[in-house]
């Protein structure tokens, strides 16, 4: 699926204006750790989410040239989750670079994740050199603070659901609601608030990106899986290696005779895995039917999603529409 070229051209504009608003505000002493919390960003990325942030602010009249400053502030936020993330993983590549912590040590790396947290607020800040009212900008910064602490319970749960016997698939999507979906809602929402989105659309626009969220988080565990390494800037089978209790591994374990439950069992969250074994079991996992359950149910996501989008009396009907096709693109992706 490609985007058509009005989301493409916006997108385009909205992550050169984002990427602006950002190196505005890196800039400082000493060199190495403003370099190190710039590493990813430059790298690339979707800025996905400074993208949802700018749709929902225009689909209630404000124009990108103030909402810039929301954008930057989910972009670097998220980047702070990243650093950390690859930290906690070990992971070694990340955009098809290599992650902070392999350029410049965990320590500088964590004090750059840092780094990008606090310069979040202060782009959300600069909201108030544009006009956009202190209360505003105070209910922003709520929805960011929240987004932050509700993405550190969902890294947690994460994190122990390695070392957990049983997590049923109930556990999971709470994990990621808070894990990813959370970020999803705090960017819609602060580019609605800021916008002066009335307090019913705020509502429906929260259910939106919250479908939206975990749909998008199950096609990622779905790419972890089956995706071309080189597209997808990152190595495959790393989520199997790392433990990690995703939908399709749950799904297989639920549907596996013991032979095969022990065959993923043995390889999953073992670091001395084989890339043979690794590839074994990706292939079980599918042969247990995971990936056409996960397709479904992130199907049932984004139809709920939709509909809450279309209860909503946005100011431009076109930005709303926009951001539909952006949803459907994010959730079908092949990266």
């Amino acid at each position: 699926m490609e985007l058509s070229k009005r989301v493409a051209s916006f997108a385009s504009a909205v992550s050169a204006m984002t990427y602006k608003r950002i190196e505005e505000l890196a800039s400082g002493r000493p060199a190495e750790l403003y370099e190190a919390s710039m590493h990813l960003i430059r790298a690339g990325g979707k800025r996905l989410r400074p993208l949802l942030v700018a749709l929902s602010s225009k689909m209630y009249g404000l124009p990108l040239e103030v909402s810039s400053w929301a954008a930057a502030s989910v972009e670097l936020l998220h980047n702070f989750t990243l650093v950390h993330d690859d930290i906690i993983d070990r992971d070694e590549l990340r955009r098809g670079v290599p992650t902070v912590h392999k350029v410049w040590g965990e320590g500088l790396a964590i004090v750059a994740g840092d780094l990008l947290f606090a310069k979040s607020y202060e782009a959300l800040l600069r909201l108030l050199d544009y006009g956009v009212s202190y209360e505003r900008v105070a209910s922003a910064i709520r929805e960011l603070t929240w987004a932050a602490i509700t993405v550190a319970e969902g890294q947690a749960m994460d994190i122990l659901f390695v070392s957990l016997e049983r997590v049923s698939v109930e556990d999971y999507i709470e994990m990621v609601r808070r894990k990813t979906a959370a970020l999803f809602k705090s960017s819609i929402l602060i580019g609605s608030i800021i916008a002066g989105a009335p307090e019913e659309d705020l509502a429906r626009l929260s259910e939106f990106a919250t479908s939206i969220g975990i749909a998008f988080q199950i096609r990622d565990d779905e790419l972890g899986l089956m995706a071309d390494e080189s597209v997808l800037g990152k190595p495959r089978y790393s989520d199997l290696r790392e433990g990690k209790k995703t939908l399709l591994v749950l799904y297989a374990l639920e549907r596996a005779d013991e032979v095969r439950r022990r065959k993923i069992l043995n390889s999953l969250g073992r670091p001395g895995a084989t890339r043979a074994e690794l590839e074994d079991v990706a292939k079980t996992i599918v042969e247990l039917g995971a990936l056409e359950y996960s397709n479904k149910l992130a199907e049932e996501f984004v139809r709920r999603g939709a509909e809450a989008l279309d209860s909503t009396n946005p100011r431009d009907a076109e930005s709303r529409e926009m951001l539909k096709e952006l949803a459907l693109y994010v959730t079908r992706r092949s990266y």
